[in-house]
């Protein structure tokens, strides 16, 4: 009786350590509207943590003339130029996103329409800093960003 209350409080014990020992992700929900804003303009992660953003359209325009996405971009690069830079690469209402800018991008969403969401998980980047996030629907650059700060 003895041996099996040991057997069995070591296995609590090894199974609440592993537990223990696995990172929760920092969980982050974030939702565009019909008048084209974030409704999160700033959130902060550590460096190298497990982040998780749950992204919701909440308008309710046509995907065709209001859809949203969320792209996170690599430290250094303004929303702004990518949104214009997005343009000259042929973005638009179907593809907001072309292949040919995913070199800047940390982690995207696909594109929205009304009530859809997307889940994107990813790893903080490990340099500290500033790192902001856009709608690539074109236009929308011009009014939906925000920042991501890895401290």
């Amino acid at each position: 009786m003895k041996r099996l209350f040991l057997s069995t409080l070591l296995f609590f014990h090894a199974f609440g350590y592993a537990f223990a020992e696995k990172k929760a992700e920092n969980e982050i929900t974030i939702s565009g509207n019909d008048t084209m804003q974030f409704d999160v303009k700033n959130f902060n992660v550590t460096a190298g943590e497990k982040v998780k953003i749950i992204f919701k359209n909440s308008g309710q325009l046509p995907k065709i003339a209001m859809g949203h996405n969320l792209v996170l971009l690599k430290k250094g690069i303004s929303a702004i130029a990518f949104g214009q830079k997005a343009l000259g690469a042929g973005a638009n209402a179907v593809n907001p996103l072309p292949d040919s800018l995913k070199g800047d991008v940390i982690a995207s969403t696909k594109l929205l329409g009304p009530g859809e969401q997307d889940v994107v998980s990813f790893t903080a980047p490990t340099e500290k800093g500033a790192y902001e996030y856009v709608c690539t629907f074109p236009g929308h650059f011009a009014m939906m960003r925000g920042t991501m700060t890895v401290k």
